[in-house]
């Protein structure tokens, strides 16, 4: 059992060393992209927004006015044809999402419920109500003839419960109950 304790220590303590070597790529790696971030602006910066040098005369002043209300204007233009290019690509993309949402919406299935219903029901749902379909399944069994014992005499002669049970059963059956019941 120690030869264990030690093997999962071990394991604990490589794991624990892989996670902070993890951590401490990560930390280089975070500084590096923010360094280069930080040189990316400074660069852009250099590059669309030189050093402002104003001028002595009323009128060079008013060319360094006219050359900023132009770069102005330019870079205006630049933002509302993004802008455009945005909304459309929102658009799309919703659109997209939309025709998404009906497709699933299209397979969907919904839950299936049991219903119980006997053969005839059945068959007056699937044929209409113009067809009177009867499938009683008894009538189809083949009858067998058994031979009378006095012991079976004797059951008839109280009353056979099968013949009393089939006269109940069925929707024929429930109705004559019904009606012996009314009157």
């Amino acid at each position: 059992s120690s030869h264990l304790q030690k093997k999962r220590r071990a394991a604990t303590a490589r794991r624990q060393h892989l996670k902070s070597a993890m951590l401490q790529l990560a930390a280089t790696e975070i500084e590096r992209e923010a360094a280069a971030k930080e040189a990316e602006k400074q660069n852009y910066l250099a590059e669309h927004c030189p050093p402002l040098s104003l001028p002595g005369s009323m009128q060079e002043l008013q060319e360094l006015c006219k050359k900023l209300h132009a770069k102005i204007e330019s870079v205006d233009e630049e933002r509302y044809d993004t802008e455009v290019k945005l909304q459309k690509t929102n658009k799309e993309l919703e659109d997209l999402s939309q025709k998404l949402f009906d497709l699933r919406g299209k397979f969907k299935r919904p839950p299936l419920r049991r219903v119980r219903m006997s053969a005839d029901a059945m068959l007056r749902a699937l044929l209409g109500s113009k067809h009177k379909v009867c499938m009683d399944l008894r009538a189809n069994l083949k009858q067998v003839k058994k031979e009378d014992t006095e012991k079976e005499k004797d059951l008839r002669d109280v009353g056979d419960w099968r013949k009393n049970i089939e006269e109940k059963s069925g929707m024929e059956g429930r109705k004559k109950m019904f009606e012996a019941g009314e009157s």
